[in-house]
């Protein structure tokens, strides 16, 4: 069997804030989504033709009316949930750092960043408004290019 990742999804019940995360901070773009009987939108990076560049799958929680997403999803706990729980954090393939870390230092986010030289990959980790971890992972050269 071979497995390659299709999506992660995020519960959230602040759709806008996430919805303009993903959008403003890391550039994906709001496509298609088939009909559920539950709000939220899919976010893609790529062509909105091809469902497989819907990266991130956002469910709206509504407290009022959750019968639609119970039904198709299941029950789950009634908190609203926070973070990524047992999953440390997701990673993306990312290039153009020095126009990144630009734009967060714009909208005043202050990412965390590493480079793991082994690898040849410089990381820089944010948070999502519901506490998700996200990992840009960058060619190192691109960080020694914009300290040299």
């Amino acid at each position: 069997m071979a497995l390659t990742l299709s999506h992660y999804s995020i519960r959230t019940a602040n759709l806008a804030a996430c919805r303009a995360f993903y959008v403003d901070v890391l550039g994906l773009s709001v496509g298609p989504r088939p009909p559920f009987p539950f709000p939220g939108i899919w976010l893609y990076s790529g062509e909105q033709g091809d469902y497989a560049n819907a990266v991130v799958h956002v469910i709206a929680i509504d407290e009022e009316n959750s019968g639609g997403l119970s039904a198709y999803l299941g029950d789950r706990d009634v908190e609203l949930p926070h973070g990524t729980g047992s999953i440390d954090h997701i990673a993306f393939f990312a290039s153009g750092l020095s126009n990144m870390l630009a734009h967060l230092k714009g909208l005043g986010i202050t990412p965390r960043e590493r480079t793991v030289p082994a690898l040849g990959l410089h990381q820089v980790f944010l948070n999502d408004p519901d506490g998700v971890v996200i990992e840009l992972n960058y060619p190192a050269a691109e960080r020694s290019a914009m300290a040299g």
